[in-house]
Formats: structure tokens, sequence, C-alpha cells
């Protein structure tokens, strides 16, 4: 995490030297602000990243000398099927077409989007999945 760390803190740098020479030469507001914007967000993303592997231990990726085969293993849980994303995504979706063909839209997305979130949450709580 170190490297990455290291990158984004590298490309935090270039992109205010970017938005520095782009706000002098063009006096135009929207794009300073942002790059000024994706600076602080690369800021943010790199210091996490260098906080995180301060208290990590090393990883292969840190190491010069290290091969692919090191990092090999188990790479996490990973949820196996779910189907509230689905509802999710249509709740999202009737809410965003809210906005432009009329706020009762909302009456129909608030409850699948409420579903969906309530599914996805306690779904390793009940069912076939209970105790993974």
């Amino acid at each position: 995490m170190k490297v990455q760390g290291k990158m984004f803190l590298w490309l935090s740098f270039f992109i205010l030297a970017v938005a520095i020479v782009y706000g002098v030469w063009s006096k135009e507001a929207a794009g300073t602000t942002a790059l000024f914007m994706a600076f602080g967000l690369s800021v943010m993303i790199g210091f996490y990243l260098a906080f995180t592997a301060r208290r990590m231990d090393a990883i292969a990726q840190d190491d010069k000398e290290a091969e692919v085969a090191d990092e090999a293993g188990e790479v996490g849980f990973f949820a196996p099927h779910s189907w509230q994303p689905l509802s999710l995504a249509i709740g999202g979706a009737l809410a965003f077409l809210a906005i432009a063909m009329g706020w009762w839209l909302l009456y129909f997305s608030a409850p699948l989007i409420l579903v969906g979130l309530w599914g996805w949450v306690f779904e390793f709580y009940r069912g076939e999945n209970q105790n993974q």
C-alpha cells in the first residue's frame, strides 16, 4: 500500500501544477475548480493509503524482490448471489426518472429502494446464506 499512496500523492502534485497553469492561462472557473477538486481528492486518497500502510504489515507489493506467487491465496469473502442490487437499481432508476417526469414516481421508487437496502444489509441473517 505504500506504493499506491506514493503514486496518488505524486499524482496530486501533478494535478495541482496542471490546475495552476490551466487557471492562469484559461481564466475559466469551472475547469479550474474541477482540477483543484481533483487535487483535493487525490491528496485524500494518497494520505489514506499512506496512513493505512503504516499500520499494516508489509505486503508483496511493497517488496521489490517479490514474485507473483507471494501474493497468492484467499482474497476475501464475496456474496455468492443476491437479488437485492436489482431492486436497488430499479428503485434508483425510478427515483432519477422522478426528477424528469414528476415527483409522484418517488412513491413507487422509495419502497423498492428501502426493500433493496433492507434485504442487502440483512441477507446473511436469514435463509440459505445465514451462517456464512
